[in-house]
């Protein structure tokens, strides 16, 4: 049988380990290895690791999930890699999917369907359901114009290691998640899902994405800036033009004006932006598309402010 390991980047989650490390020994088929990878923290996150008996790997210095993922998987000597938030959950099915596939001609990756729910009052707030066909069909597509985030993918190591891993430029660091799925597409790896939900993902106050909204944007802005430049892009320009409207429209929301500007202007040298984003945009589009953001713009904030709570 194949093997499978859960990886598990932390930064000060003596808090939460314990929670998804009870997860993980509560599985009706057991992963075959667990590694928290401890980036430098200042609690006892390695210490609350040991006790629930994951293997412990940590950096000499803090430098981001990402390394952390990359330097776990090679580490490990699994088949199969599973990447979980130290702040998340398991439900008890996920490693006797995770073989169900293995043990069926499988893609490279595997996303499985999770739930989203407030880490307070546990009210779920959504589920997020993959599109499997979709994704068959066109990886690197399906990646450009959905968020995939790394807490609900099987990963096939060998797979994983040739195509690079994660990148650690700072620059996409808030938005590392979105260009590792479309590196990895774009180096030919298969894309698949699984239909049933195995995974709880926790909206929690003051992570690292909901702290830092605006880099969140600015980091997008840039994986899409740099996916313009790229040849195996070219086929899907307007996938990225429709996603740096998008953008333009949340830095401008942010007051990232300067980096609104040159969202517009990218996505404007490739399409005009598609009927989801209204006629009365589209017509200013037309007229002067930086105009177009700055109008968009103090129109929702004179009629629908709620729309711009950060």
């Amino acid at each position: 049988m194949s093997t499978i390991a859960l990886l598990i980047p932390a930064w000060n989650a003596a808090a939460y380990l314990p929670r998804l490390l009870r997860s993980a020994q509560a599985q009706s088929v057991p992963f075959d290895q667990i590694w928290v990878y401890d980036d430098c923290s200042t609690d006892n996150t390695a210490d609350v690791a040991r006790e629930f008996g994951a293997q412990v790997m940590r950096g000499e210095v803090n430098k981001g999930c990402s390394a952390g993922k990359n330097a776990l998987a090679a580490r490990v000597d699994c088949d199969w890699i599973h990447f979980h938030d130290a702040d998340d959950e398991l439900l008890p099915n996920f490693v006797e999917l995770a073989q169900r596939w293995i043990k069926s001609n499988p893609p490279d990756i595997v996303l499985f369907n999770y739930l989203y729910r407030d880490n307070d009052t546990n009210e779920l707030l959504m589920q997020r359901v993959f599109d499997h066909e979709a994704l068959a069909a066109d990886p690197i597509r399906y990646a450009i114009q959905e968020q995939i985030n790394p807490f609900c993918g099987l990963y096939r190591r060998e797979a994983y290691l040739r195509a690079g891993g994660y990148d650690v430029d700072p620059l996409i660091l808030y938005n590392e998640d979105v260009a590792f799925h479309i590196k990895m597409a774009m180096h030919g790896l298969s894309f698949g899902a699984e239909q049933e939900v195995s995974l709880i993902n926790y909206r929690i106050n003051g992570s690292m994405s909901g702290a830092n909204k605006l880099k969140c944007y600015q980091a997008h802005f840039e994986v899409m800036r740099r996916l313009v430049h790229q040849p195996k892009a070219h086929a899907y320009l307007i996938d990225v033009a429709d996603k740096l409207w998008r953008v333009a429209g949340l830095l401008a929301a942010a007051g990232d004006w300067s980096n609104a500007r040159h969202s517009v202007q990218l996505a404007r040298s490739i399409s005009m932006p598609n009927r989801t984003h209204g006629l009365i945009f589209r017509c200013l589009v037309g007229i002067h598309p930086v105009l177009a953001i700055y109008v968009r713009e103090w129109l929702i904030l004179a009629l629908k402010p709620s729309l711009r709570k950060m």
